[in-house]
């Protein structure tokens, strides 16, 4: 279903096409951060997907959503969008954050389009890779996310669920190596960083479950999920990526990550490299990912 050694190698390759030949994404290098958007869309170009990039102005600049669908069947049954960020902070390449994302999401999409033949199927998976979600335009109405979720609710867009990478590349396996916010080292969590999070809120906890369960087969990526009051406002560590512009919204929504901070020791810093990233445990979050899509579209 899936080829492990290819996935890691093309994990590889967008790392070092980001991180490395591209660099630095932040809107303060506008020049990459095109450069960004322009590889995503080569990479849907060279799979036979097609792409539109939806734009909006920040700044006095012009940045874009890239938006890419794969559909099976006529695609109505169920819409489930899977978002991650491309920007990075300024001064840093961004590995972990977010370029370990954006390589799991091209990989999903390359894996789903070469199964679209598949008979039984009626799903659409649309991937959404945002523009903005680092400073300055964190937390503004200029985060991709939030431009895209408002632009989907005054248009009533089918969005049966929302998967949100962010961070999903880091791992550490030193008892303590995992931190958590308050309360939650209280509530059983692992203390080693070796497993994959999945965080929805309460209106999203079928849609949660669902995909923890589908993770839960998968034996060789270890899972843990939480679910949370609201729209995350008693921990708000935990609105700290795009899903949390669909939560606000009304729809279900989820994120997937290494936890981030609470892990990965060099986030927002320069240090944040692909050489610190595990690639075997992206594979693994690649095949997870597909299998869940296609469970769901029967």
């Amino acid at each position: 279903m899936i080829d492990l050694q290819t996935t890691r190698q093309n994990l590889e390759f967008h790392l070092q096409a980001l991180t490395k030949t591209i660099g630095e994404r932040s809107i303060a290098t506008l020049w990459d951060h095109e450069k960004a958007a322009q590889y995503i869309e080569d990479i849907y170009k060279d799979i036979d997907v097609g792409s539109k990039r939806e734009s909006y102005p920040f700044q006095k600049k012009t940045v874009s959503n890239i938006v890419a669908d794969v559909v099976f069947g006529k695609g109505n049954a169920q819409v489930v969008l899977i978002g991650a960020h491309y920007d990075s902070v300024k001064g840093t390449v961004g590995a972990d954050d977010n370029a370990s994302a954006i390589a799991v999401q091209l990989e999903v999409a390359r894996t789903l389009a070469g199964l679209r033949a598949t008979e039984g199927l009626d799903l659409t998976v649309r991937f959404i890779s945002f523009a903005l979600e680092e400073p300055p335009a964190y937390a503004t109405w200029a985060m991709g996310s939030r431009v895209y979720a408002r632009k989907a609710k005054k248009n009533k867009e089918q969005i049966d669920g929302m998967i949100c990478l962010e961070m999903v590349g880091y791992t550490c396996n030193q008892p303590g190596c995992q931190k958590y916010p308050f309360p939650l080292m209280f509530m059983g969590y692992p203390n080693r960083g070796d497993y994959i999070g999945i965080v929805g809120n309460y209106r999203s906890r079928k849609f949660t479950n669902t995909l923890f369960q589908s993770f839960k087969k998968n034996k060789a990526l270890p899972v843990e999920k939480l679910t949370v009051p609201g729209s995350g406002y008693l921990l708000p560590n935990i609105r700290l990526s795009d899903h949390a512009a669909f939560w606000d919204r009304g729809y279900n929504a989820v994120m997937i990550t290494d936890t981030a901070f609470y892990r990965n020791p060099h986030y927002h810093r320069a240090s944040d490299t692909m050489d610190k990233l595990d690639f075997s445990f992206m594979t693994q979050l690649v095949h997870s990912l597909v299998q869940y899509f296609l469970s769901q579209g029967r």
